[in-house]
């Protein structure tokens, strides 16, 4: 799931909601089905099955059991952080390290829920290249996007794995993959990737593609944040604590079904996004849905310890232009008490 490639572009970002907004409307303007109050909610990239409870939910007429009239849209060259941001979406989809950024930038969206318990990303790596453990990755040559946050994660794990080096790119030549495919690049010029292995993995596995992979979170703790988190903007909380918590209550029951409905919340997803692959999201499906809530109390809960320690990490490595204080980053409030 290559959904962090956009970057931060916040000094751009007036005008490029300006671009958007005059091409698409406003979000209360455009139509939606009939009834009930119209919240926008923004995917962070294609639909896939991280975002299958929200589909569920809109299949299943939760968001209408709550009053709600949810459009679920796909960002063009806009993130779903800077949306919610700045207002111009309700809700969204993203990532701790984000919303960790954004905060970090005056942008004041807060995570709402997690909706996977654990970080499911790592380093992959075809079984040809060799790459059985972190300091495999020396000498050999890493695609990527051009992300810090990527050589600041292969920095932690070399070290961790006792290879000691001040410049990732003394140790590792890093090229930029740009729009294409895990499958393609290993099998050009590249030995290794950052993927998320519930949908990049799972697709590996029904091509019968054999990957070496090294889960970030087993390399280093440190490296077990939320990925992704459903968020909302400050503002949102404050004027209309009602929405966001229909709006959560409706989510929290689509990733409920998810879970105990593995196979019909992938058609579901299937449904709603047709150009998806039926065989390979029902495989994806079957491997997420355990991992949603995982050994959580309840679906979406977020602990303060994994918000505070990947935060001091970020700012460790110099991820962010201020440090931020990350127990407001974040809130459990609007979730179901089970």
């Amino acid at each position: 799931m290559n959904r962090y490639r956009r970057g931060f572009r916040w000094g751009a970002l007036l005008l490029v909601l300006s671009l958007i907004l005059t091409a698409c409307g406003a979000p209360d303007e455009k139509d939606g089905q009939a009834g009930g109050k119209k919240v926008t909610l923004m995917l962070d990239w294609v639909p896939n099955t991280n975002h299958t409870g929200l589909y569920v939910a809109q299949e299943k007429g939760y968001f209408a059991n709550e009053g709600l009239n949810v459009e679920i849209a796909t960002p063009a060259e806009t993130s779903a952080n800077q949306l919610v941001g700045a207002g111009k979406a309700d809700f969204g989809i993203s990532s701790q390290e984000y919303v960790i950024q954004g905060r970090a930038q005056g942008v004041p969206v807060v995570s709402i829920a997690a909706i996977l318990q654990h970080n499911t990303s790592g380093f992959a790596a075809p079984k040809e290249k060799g790459i059985k453990r972190a300091r495999d990755f020396v000498g050999k040559t890493y695609g990527g996007w051009g992300t810090p946050i990527e050589n600041a994660f292969i920095q932690t794990v070399l070290q961790m794995d006792g290879v000691k080096t001040k410049q990732v790119e003394d140790k590792v030549k890093i090229v930029n993959m740009g729009e294409t495919d895990f499958f393609a690049a290993t099998k050009r010029n590249v030995d290794f990737a950052w993927i998320y292995y519930g949908w990049t993995g799972i697709q590996a596995e029904t091509q019968g593609v054999d990957l070496d992979f090294l889960e970030l979170r087993k390399l280093d703790p440190v490296l077990d944040f939320y990925t992704p988190t459903l968020i909302t903007n400050e503002q949102m909380i404050q004027k209309d604590p009602e929405t966001v918590k229909k709006l959560v209550q409706a989510v929290s029951r689509g990733y409920r079904y998810a879970i105990s409905h593995p196979e019909e919340a992938a058609d579901i997803l299937v449904k709603a996004a047709p150009e998806t692959d039926k065989k390979l999201a029902r495989a994806s499906q079957k491997w997420m849905s355990p991992r949603y809530q995982a050994e959580a109390a309840r679906w979406g809960e977020q602990k303060e310890k994994v918000w505070v320690d990947f935060s001091d990490w970020m700012w460790k490595h110099r991820l962010m232009e201020k440090k931020v204080d990350a127990t407001k980053a974040y809130t459990n409030e609007f979730l179901p008490e089970k």
